[in-house]
């Protein structure tokens, strides 16, 4: 089982936020902390429905996936100051385990897990707006917020501009030894 889970989405599978995670994961594996990557884009689940009538699709096997995992990190690119589509019908989806009276025990188990954030746009700084819906997401889950990474990709992934940000993110996870 890895000791980070990292629930990745965006649009191109091998564009710049993936690049910045497969860079993030080797060097978090040379401080023997094991990353599994979840390509949310591989995944069918619906919206949240009111009524319930979703139970058949990949949500529950995923969400049962990373229950046991104390760190999430998630991984997207900046898409109009939020997440990509995918990634918001996740997190809208863990409203099933929060509100239906047979999964609320499953769903109380985010809570003390640690959340970090991995994101790329086409500007130097993250977006404060992104950064807070994922950050006020996590404190309604009860998770702790740990920090985020950002890569400026206007113009392109360049992993060496990384390599420094890469080094102090993954000294976070050192103490904490997921």
């Amino acid at each position: 089982m890895a000791n980070i889970i990292v629930l990745f989405s965006s649009s191109r599978q091998n564009g710049n936020t993936r690049n910045f995670i497969d860079q993030i994961a080797i060097q978090l594996e040379t401080i023997d902390i094991f990353v599994e990557i979840i390509d949310l884009e591989q995944y069918h689940f619906s919206d949240f429905d009111y009524k319930h009538k979703n139970k058949n699709d990949d949500f529950s096997p995923l969400f049962e996936k990373i229950l046991p995992c104390p760190i999430i990190i998630f991984a997207t690119p900046v898409y109009w100051y939020a997440v990509p589509p995918q990634m918001k019908r996740f997190l809208d989806r863990i409203s099933d385990y929060l509100i239906c009276p047979q999964l609320s025990d499953k769903g109380r188990q985010l809570r003390g897990k640690t959340a970090y954030i991995v994101c790329t746009s086409v500007k130097e700084h993250a977006s404060e707006t992104y950064l807070n819906a994922l950050k006020e997401t996590f404190a309604y889950l009860g998770m702790q917020y740990g920090g985020y990474i950002h890569a400026d990709c206007s113009e392109g992934y360049l992993a060496e501009q990384q390599d420094n940000a890469i080094m102090l993110f993954s000294h976070l996870f050192k103490t904490q030894k997921a």
